[in-house]
């Protein structure tokens, strides 16, 4: 099983950089998680943000959030809209669903014919 984060939205920020104090280099990713394997793809509804500096090249984790920053980012969570959770079946599973229906559909005939 494969899983892994798919940047949704990004949204620059105009505030400083709390480690470096540059304006204008904060980057708000919004991330869902994927869980893909060979039978299917499902969109979780688990949702990751974080805070990047493109000055300084830093993670700005939540611990050194200022004020500021963290209403800004409670705004853009209340204005972000998520891809809906869903499952995609791929064609390996179609694949084994249908050699399933035949093999059982094949004993039900002989079963009758005998």
């Amino acid at each position: 099983m494969h899983e892994n984060l798919i940047t949704v939205k990004e949204v620059s920020l105009n505030n400083n950089c709390p480690e470096c104090y540059g304006k204008g280099g904060l980057m708000l990713t919004f991330k869902q998680k994927v869980i893909e394997n060979q039978l299917y793809k499902s969109i979780t509804s688990e949702i990751e943000e974080d805070i990047h500096c493109n000055k300084c090249n830093n993670i700005i984790y939540p611990e050194r959030w200022t004020d500021d920053i963290e209403r800004i980012v409670e705004y853009q969570q209340k204005a972000f809209t998520p891809m809906s959770a869903s499952t995609y079946v791929k064609k390996m599973s179609w694949i084994i669903i249908t050699l399933a229906f035949i093999i059982v559909l094949a004993i039900v005939l002989l079963v009758v014919i005998i």
